[in-house]
């Protein structure tokens, strides 16, 4: 073993907390004459965050705490028997306590065993990773106290530099998001280097750009960045300093994605079906069951290593919040990046993309209508999973088709697709779970395989524009709209008045499909759990059946669980279920089964308020965005020619005169 701990924590004089590293700094331009920081941090620090020296986790760190109001000390660090640093913990200056003190006038203890930390680890790929974080504090922290932490008065080496692309000198250079540095092992350098977007016939390696494609995405986040001070990007540049992966996302998803983040699929198509516009594209489901877009990628090639740099990038920009389940097409790299970045999330395949494949990859078999009537049976109505393993054996084997290798590669992967292994986990209306059920694409009529990228970001707004309206309305409409019920159902009028009228719709077809429940019978008493069993007629494949499905009731628990997993699937309870819940007297659906994603009314702070002016004046973020966008504006002008700056600053310090007097 030659890995040995020196344990750093000073525990004495508080003058100790000070970590001072040799050597040139590269961090200068964020340091002023009198040696305190001047850089700052967007983001929180967060598991997975990796960085190209020990140095850079300090000064990453170090920022942080400046903003957030407290000092920094490394408290270990660790060094192997060659004197090489491989892992390390920096705290909060309040952290442990100083030790005891015989003199007869001992320094008061100032110290209060504060919890927050980062602690990081030197990987394979030699770059610093970030392996566990607290950012909770025992003690009060204020922004306004961190000039007097012995900290902030120096910084160590850094990386910082600002991302040059192929534009005019007379346009301004945008500067990259600058500290969090996210790439993927072995990948060489993450580093944002001057560089400029360039084409290139390496397809795995260099995004493909044509001319003028550059600029157009030089433009687009110059104005972006103008308009929506908390808009994100990073960039991942090949080792000839070219673009190779770029990810984005605005205020808006990143706010959305709290709400929201529960279940996020990944649409890849754009990538795998060779468009133009090769993206992928982020998106989840809101209180209305509609698309919400929470970030998007350009990648040059579906590899692991670009995949798996985009998800940090993205798990990055979420505070490293990974989703509970996450749904992604039926291939193999983006399944092992997945895994890689998501390990704790449920990782589904989208069934509708593998029922869309069927006539391709079937289409040419003998008997192929019979072998998808089959297939379809087997996926939709198997209520068990040896059910589902029962048909599918009866299907390879009565029409010999047990060697096909496509059916082989679904077959090993049913797990992640086949409706029946998928009960467990909650996916929020974004998993389809009925024959003909499409999932469309959030920028469909807005994107073909033949849309160029420039055309794409003109459209880009547009669709985000006709997005926000969509929800905007449906606001209005379950709040404003009364909605008619189409019976007298007490759970139908105890949601009513509760989700939005989107869900609300589509919670009424079990309702209604109450009625088709003939018959509901107990049929096991196990301790608090009774069993019954609720019959139903169904439609399958344009016949009529007869189905059983079994319902697990507890009173005593108030829960109730039916074998079809509908609640689950869809975010509300079944017709089985609810049948249940009414022979027992119940007349309200019990809390549990009330999610607060589909409620009307809940305040979600993203969506702005048009009847004051675009913006919810009452909200204190919603006014700095807002003035944030207009004085930059301002600034836009101002800085076009002398008298136009001397007009703006005229017309600045009569404002803040004004300010200063009401």
């Amino acid at each position: 073993m030659d890995e040995v701990s020196l344990n750093t924590d000073p525990v004495g004089d508080d003058d100790a907390d000070g970590f001072e590293i040799e050597g040139d700094c590269g961090m200068s331009e964020c340091i002023g004459q009198n040696g305190v920081i001047q850089g700052e941090n967007p983001l929180p620090p967060a598991v997975g965050m990796e960085f190209e020296s020990y140095e850079d986790v300090y000064y990453f760190y170090n920022c942080y705490a400046k903003e957030q109001g407290f000092g920094v000390r490394v408290s270990n660090t660790w060094y192997r028997k060659s004197k090489e640093r491989y892992r390390g913990k920096l705290s909060c200056s309040s952290a442990g306590f100083k030790k005891k003190s015989e003199a007869n006038r001992p320094r008061p203890e100032t110290r209060t065993g504060c919890p927050a930390m980062v602690k990081f680890r030197l990987m394979e790929n030699k770059r610093w990773r970030i392996i566990e974080v607290e950012l909770e504090h025992n003690h009060l922290i204020s922004p306004a106290s961190g000039k007097f932490y012995k900290s902030h008065k120096h910084i160590g080496l850094g990386t910082k530099r600002a991302l040059q692309l192929d534009a005019p000198e007379e346009v301004q250079k945008v500067r990259l998001f600058r500290t969090v540095i996210v790439d993927v092992e072995g990948n060489g350098t993450a580093e944002v280097s001057n560089g400029e977007f360039q084409n290139s016939d390496n397809q795995s390696n260099q995004l493909r750009l044509k001319e003028g494609d550059a600029q157009a995405i030089h433009n687009y986040f110059s104005r972006l960045q103008l308009i929506d001070p908390n808009f994100f990007y990073v960039v991942d540049l090949n080792e000839k300093g070219c673009l190779r992966n770029l990810f984005w996302t605005d205020a808006r998803s990143r706010v959305a994605y709290g709400y929201f983040g529960d279940v996020v699929a990944i649409d890849t198509t754009c990538l795998t079906d060779k468009y133009e516009v090769p993206l992928v594209s982020f998106v989840g489901v809101n209180h209305h069951g509609q698309s919400v877009l929470l970030g998007c990628g350009l990648l040059a090639g579906e590899t692991i290593e670009s995949y798996t740099w985009l998800f940090r990038a993205w798990l990055t920009c979420m505070l490293g919040h990974p989703p509970q389940a996450i749904i992604t097409d039926q291939c193999r790299n983006l399944q092992a990046a997945v895994v890689d970045v998501f390990p704790r999330a449920s990782h589904c395949l989208c069934l509708s993309r593998i029922m869309q494949n069927v006539p391709e990859k079937l289409g040419g078999l003998y008997e192929y209508e019979a072998i998808r009537v089959a297939l379809n049976s087997a996926v939709y109505y198997s209520l068990r999973p040896e059910e589902f393993e029962a048909a599918w054996e009866d299907m390879v084997h009565h029409h010999g088709i047990r060697d096909h290798l496509w059916l082989q590669m679904l077959y090993e992967d049913r797990k992640r697709w086949v409706p029946v292994y998928l009960k467990e986990i909650f996916l929020a209306g974004m998993f389809p779970t009925q024959p003909n059920e499409v999932v469309g694409s959030f920028f469909d009529g807005y994107l073909d395989r033949h849309t160029s990228l420039k055309e794409f970001l003109d459209k880009y707004d547009q669709a985000l524009q006709a997005n926000h309206q969509l929800e905007a309305l449906a606001d209005i409409d379950s709040r404003n709209a009364g909605f008619m019920l189409n019976s007298r159902c007490y759970f139908e009028l105890q949601l009513a008045k509760l989700y939005t009228n989107d869900i609300l719709r589509k919670f009424e077809r079990e309702v209604e499909g109450m009625y088709s429940c003939f018959s509901t019978r107990q049929i096991n008493i196990e301790g608090h759990i009774i069993t019954y069993m609720v019959r139903e007629q169904i439609e399958v494949e344009g016949n009529r059946e007869t189905r059983d499905f079994e319902v697990f009731y507890n009173a005593t628990e108030m829960e109730v669980l039916c074998i079809c997993g509908l609640f689950n699937f869809r975010g509300y309870l079944c017709r089985h279920a609810l049948s249940v819940l009414h022979q027992n007297g119940m007349e309200e659906i019990p809390p549990q089964y009330i999610l607060s994603r589909w409620r009307k009314d809940i305040k979600r702070s993203y969506v702005l308020n048009h009847s004051s002016g675009g913006i919810d004046i009452n909200n204190p973020v919603h006014r700095y965005d807002h003035l944030y966008k207009c004085i930059m504006q301002v600034v836009e002008e101002g800085r076009k020619s002398q008298d136009h700056f001397k007009d703006t600053v005229q017309a600045l310090d009569e404002i803040l005169s004004k300010l200063h007097v009401s």
